[in-house]
């Protein structure tokens, strides 16, 4: 709605690394969407830049892999410098990485598809990494094969390496049948024949699955969801984020911590223009939509005042009671005049005053 988040992007991530060091995290797993499009801004890049490196600081990995906003190939372009800071960024047809480097976190064997990380102690983690799957990203050609056949086929490949003896876990981005989607999403289920059933994922321990912003759990699969609430259906969501625990082969999540950063999302609703202004000044530092019961539509002057009220106001929606339907009628032959009261009266319920036709008419003169 025309309002630059960048800032608020930026204090959450902040505050992701300050987690990560606080709970000595030795692995982040991104699941996806990093970008909402796929040429996003420099100043976006730049940031997400910062950002991964801060993250990993000294002694930790990060292993990002794309979603279906996200174009891979340009994601991992910088895969091979990213890699020296402890980054690790898969391309939309998988990952290419070297072994060994001297981090305390490092990759001890890779394939397209997978990635074993080693710390310090000789603790390994198996990551099966597959991005936002389709088969253009992929280069396949179109078979007879349902999408979730394909799903499967395209994880299994990332099982390659996988022969046991350490926590093993899959990270994607797909749509898990029976997830919830919010307004802010895009191009998610195509009337179902994307929803991936769970039974899928039954081999693996924990599921890390990027692509639903709401923070969700269905059996072993887990959306930690996005850092900011993206639309207004999300209003009064706790924001959070996963810590998980190995120990052996196994892995779990250990606890589920939230964010405070960025601006809350508020729905609010009332009657009358008056009430609303005292409502808007008790949320001064959120995004709100406002929905308006009124019995006559606001006025220029109303609307000012309520946008004055709160700068955060980005989306008014007015009901007026008494509006009715009118029956279709031939219009061919009634004036302008006729014509603007007859809507006016349809959408209000009452004609409009002499001073608002006079506007309206002198409007249609201005622009003939």
């Amino acid at each position: 709605m025309d309002r630059d988040r960048l800032p608020e992007q930026i204090e959450a991530l902040h505050e992701l690394s300050r987690i990560a060091k606080e709970k000595d995290v030795s692995v982040v797993l991104v699941a996806g969407d990093v970008f909402d499009t796929y040429l996003p801004p420099a100043e976006a890049e730049e940031v997400f830049f910062h950002a991964v490196k801060e993250l990993a600081g000294e002694d930790r990995a990060v292993v990002v892999i794309p979603g279906n906003h996200d174009d891979g190939v340009r994601l991992a372009a910088a895969a091979p410098i990213a890699e020296q800071h402890g980054v690790y960024l898969f391309g939309s047809r998988g990952g290419h990485f070297t072994l060994g480097g001297d981090r305390p976190v490092r990759a001890v064997m890779v394939g397209e598809n997978f990635l074993i990380l080693e710390d310090k102690n000789g603790e390994r983690l198996y990551i099966n990494a597959l991005p936002y799957p389709n088969e253009a990203r992929l280069k396949e050609e179109k078979t007879e094969e349902s999408y979730s056949e394909k799903v499967s086929r395209w994880i299994a490949a990332g099982e390659e390496g996988f022969r046991g003896g350490m926590p093993h876990i899959l990270l994607s981005h797909l749509f898990a049948a029976g997830g919830k989607m919010s307004e802010s999403e895009r191009d998610i289920d195509l009337g179902g024949a994307r929803a991936i059933p769970l039974s899928v994922f039954e081999k693996f321990e924990h599921v890390a699955l990027g692509h639903l912003h709401k923070p969700q759990k269905m059996k072993n699969v887990y959306y930690s969801g996005s850092l900011l609430q993206y639309s207004f259906d999300e209003a009064g969501a706790q924001k959070s984020v996963l810590l998980l625990e190995s120990k052996g082969e196994h892995v779990k999540v250990k606890e589920t911590i939230p964010l405070t950063s960025g601006k809350q999302l508020v729905r609010l609703e009332c009657t009358g223009s008056d009430r609303a202004v005292e409502l808007l000044r008790k949320y001064e530092d959120a995004f709100i939509e406002l929905t308006l019961h009124l019995t006559a539509p606001l006025s220029s002057e109303e609307t000012r005042s309520l946008r004055a009220a709160n700068e955060g106001l980005v989306s008014l929606i007015t009901r007026v009671e008494g509006a009715v339907l009118t029956p279709f009628q031939s219009r061919s032959k009634l004036t302008s005049s006729e014509l603007f009261t007859q809507y006016y009266k349809s959408i209000y319920d009452f004609e409009p005053d002499e001073a608002l036709l006079t506007s309206f008419l002198e409007l249609l003169k201005e622009d003939a």
